[in-house]
């Protein structure tokens, strides 16, 4: 009897915030991928228990806009169970936001503004890094940042990268759960539809769309392969 496929269910909210690197490694592992867009999901999620690996992924809402957005409160408490249960456990920003809220720490809006555009990564000084998360450290590599929110560390979490301006970039909770607040999973060439779907905040924030692109053209094929290299590494590390 062969031995059944893994399962990744992907909890995604804006149709451009994909997958993106991630995508490949996880087939290659002969994974099942899910896709379930939360803001029409059936919550709660049966599969969500059961899957192999759970992935949550950003979007342009905020933790705290529940009132508006009343699904994040059944994703949220998902998130919770799953966490609970200390089964593998991917967010990346607002689903590594959603990941802290669901661990009891707050999520709000950064004081330092909005971090959006390519910066690199720091180690935290308090932590060893682990070697799966050694590449995305790696001199001269600048990582893609989009977000307005932070949180504080969650209780029982390593804290893995800061930046100059945000002190929590990555998470992990005993190997079972990663939290990443930048976006390790995109390329140049996707971020181009991220310029259209986000165009109103950009034009708000005055951030250039061409200064952006060309920011991508530098820092996206190195990211690409210390990313590639990440998602292998960290893959082997939780399964």
């Amino acid at each position: 009897m062969q031995n059944q496929s893994p399962h990744a269910l992907v909890l995604s909210h804006v149709a451009f915030e994909d997958l993106g690197s991630l995508e490949l490694p996880l087939q290659e592992r002969g994974f099942q991928i899910e896709s379930v867009l939360a803001a029409e999901a059936q919550f709660p999620l049966p599969q969500a228990a059961n899957c192999d690996l759970l992935i949550v992924l950003g979007g342009p809402i905020g933790v705290y806009d529940q009132q508006d957005y009343p699904f994040l409160i059944d994703e949220i408490a998902l998130i919770a169970q799953r966490l609970a249960a200390r089964k593998p456990t991917l967010g990346i920003c607002l689903g590594a936001q959603m990941m802290a809220a669901a661990l009891g720490a707050r999520v709000y809006p950064g004081q330092q503004g909005a971090e959006i555009g390519w910066f690199p990564l720091q180690a935290a000084p308090e932590s060893e890094t682990p070697a799966w998360f050694a590449p995305l450290l790696a001199d001269g590599l600048s990582v893609f940042h989009w977000h307005g929110d932070t949180f504080d560390l969650p209780p029982g979490a390593q804290r893995l990268a800061k930046t100059d301006r945000y002190e929590n970039q990555a998470f992990t909770v005993d190997q079972f759960a990663l939290g990443l607040q930048f976006h390790p999973e995109v390329s140049a060439e996707e971020l181009e539809s991220w310029y259209v779907g986000h165009a109103c905040e950009l034009h708000q924030k005055g951030i250039d769309v061409v200064s952006l692109r060309n920011s991508a053209q530098l820092h996206s094929s190195k990211l690409q392969k210390a990313a590639g290299r990440f998602w292998k590494l960290w893959l082997d590390s939780i399964l």
